[in-house]
């Protein structure tokens, strides 16, 4: 069930309307109910897999939480880790070190053994929407229980509710138990501030999702699908475009989702902080999808010591946590490279960092700025990409020019593009819903009005899946 559709739009009062009627000791089991509908709508065959990851690491987390010796402690962690990891290899990475088969023979097989079956359709087809997401969450309480920062849930329902609240479930952001537990069991009361709140946040990521990053969306596989026979224009355009385009997909989810648990009166994440008026690449890390990266700091960077060893073993650290988090994005080794090349730019970053007289000066900001974000979209090709042969081609369009085409881009598309940069220059170190506030009543009303009209008028014609579902 995407967040841009009808269907959304009727499951998410329906859920509201029973949330608020009901006493709140009932309320977890509405909302994981609709938790399970929701991610069930997309294939309900997967739900086992949410199922088995949940009950692995409820049990695991209890049993590490009564027993004192270490070993033991290790071998009941190793067992949520490797259940985990084990289920994102086999549905994600498995097809990386298998031969290929035909998808006539997998629908062959499924019909006499339809377990095994689901499990191929899964490993070659579809990867299980938001796996990369929802385990990691559970990781993430695992570790927290096993190093004594929380307590385990004793509420095996409640623990359900955690791992499959549904406006994060499929796309993050990645909560933490100890700040999304404890506003699952409050008695929220019907609050107008949470759905003023809640229906900002909403319609600024409806905006930049359906007509930002839809509107993007096919210009940028035209360019793709084969750049050769677009002119240097054309092609730069679909290589910022796709920077564009991933931004605005997946920043526009996170606001939808902070704006529907807003409405339950639960705050999520804060996952996108204008990215690219970053000027820096740690800078473009801190404010680029927090929740995967402050993640990696906590339970990969941190553990393997962080910056308190050696220069060289600081350096493989930086590298293993980009790369890592590159190859988390999917199954194919460009993701690696991808996180690659971030890590090489942090490291080249920190050994020619500035003084501190200089960080501060307007014009080393704005060069900085500039470079950081062509790095960055640059770099984009790597994640945009299938394979490495379809890199020369598309550098050498870049460089070169060799082709004759020119990309027709829509003067809505460049009024909006304008609307949105405007925004992002207005939303810097804010969000939509506190920038709402500190503006007179009429003047937020003709934005709202605005920003309507044009969903109305010019969203994509096609309703794009988001972006991040496939990780």
């Amino acid at each position: 069930m995407l967040f841009n559709s009808v269907n959304f739009l009727i499951f998410l009062p329906i859920v509201l309307i029973l949330y608020y009627a009901l006493p709140n000791k009932y309320r977890w089991a509405l909302l994981l109910g609709a938790s399970y509908f929701f991610y069930g709508s997309w294939k309900i065959e997967f739900l086992t897999l949410i199922v088995f990851s949940t009950v692995v690491d409820f049990y695991v987390a209890q049993l590490i939480s009564r027993t004192t010796h270490s070993s033991k402690r290790k071998l009941l962690l190793g067992l949520s880790l490797a259940s985990n990891i084990g289920l994102l290899f086999i549905f994600k990475y498995l097809r990386l070190f298998i031969p290929a088969m035909d998808p006539m023979l997998v629908n062959i097989y499924t019909a006499d053994h339809p377990i095994l079956g689901l499990i191929l359709q899964g490993v070659y087809f579809s990867i299980p929407v938001g796996i990369s997401f929802y385990t990691f969450q559970t990781l993430s309480y695992t570790l927290d229980v096993y190093h004594n920062r929380i307590e385990p849930e004793r509420h095996l329902g409640k623990f359900a509710l955690f791992v499959t609240f549904f406006p994060q479930l499929v796309a993050g952001p990645i909560e933490r138990f100890s700040s999304l537990m404890p506003q699952l069991q409050e008695n929220h009361g019907l609050k107008y501030r949470n759905f003023q709140k809640a229906f900002r946040l909403m319609l600024y990521g409806f905006f930049i999702k359906m007509c930002i990053a839809d509107n993007l969306s096919p210009l940028v596989d035209k360019v793709y699908a084969d750049p050769s026979v677009f002119n240097g224009f054309s092609t730069w355009f679909g290589t910022f475009g796709f920077g564009l385009q991933i931004y605005a997909d997946f920043a526009g989810y996170s606001l939808i989702a902070q704006g529907a648990a807003l409405c339950l009166g639960i705050n999520l994440i804060d996952n996108f902080k204008t990215p690219y008026f970053s000027t820096s690449i740690s800078e473009f890390w801190s404010r680029w999808h927090i929740s995967l990266s402050t993640w990696f700091r906590d339970y990969l960077y941190i553990p393997l010591g962080g910056n308190k060893v050696s220069l060289f073993r600081w350096v493989i650290n930086i590298l293993a946590v980009f790369i890592i988090s590159g190859f988390w994005h999917g199954a194919n080794y460009t993701f690696l490279i991808w996180g690659g090349i971030h890590g090489l730019l942090y490291l080249v970053e920190r050994a020619i960092k500035p003084s501190k007289h200089l960080q501060k000066n307007l014009l080393r900001k704005l060069v900085g700025g500039i470079l950081i974000f062509a790095a960055v979209n640059i770099a984009w090709l790597f994640f945009r990409i299938d394979n490495l042969t379809d890199l020369p081609g598309h550098y050498s369009a870049l460089m070169n020019s060799v082709g004759s085409q020119t990309l027709t881009i829509e003067t809505a598309l460049v009024i909006i593009l304008l609307i949105f940069l405007i925004f992002e220059i207005l939303l810097y170190n804010s969000r939509f819903d506190r920038l709402m506030d500190k503006l007179p009543m009429l003047m937020r009303w003709i934005i709202y009005c605005g920003l309507i009209w044009c969903i109305s008028a010019w969203a994509g014609v096609t309703n794009h899946p988001f972006i991040y579902f496939q990780f």
